[in-house]
């Protein structure tokens, strides 16, 4: 099951579970589409994979499978690994 990562890995911008600003790649790093589309290039500074928005869970099952609330932030902001 998706964490749902509560903000953008690089500048920190909140990103709700229900959110359409907010992309992942397959590992689930989390980031917003001005991040993505901007400094990012489309592309996981983390692993070089493809970012693409994140499923919305629908927000009945929300209270039995909730969002994760752990922050994650790249110290120093992001840079295009790849």
């Amino acid at each position: 099951m998706l964490e749902l990562r509560p903000n953008c890995e690089c500048c920190d911008r909140d990103l709700p579970p229900e959110s359409p600003e907010a992309v992942i790649c397959s590992f689930e790093c989390t980031f917003c589409v001005d991040c993505r589309d901007g400094v990012l290039g489309g592309t996981c500074p983390n692993c070089g994979g493809e970012l693409v928005r994140r499923p919305v869970r629908p927000a009945g099952k929300l209270e039995k499978f909730p969002a994760s609330t752990v922050r994650k932030v790249k110290a120093g902001g992001c840079q295009p690994a790849f």
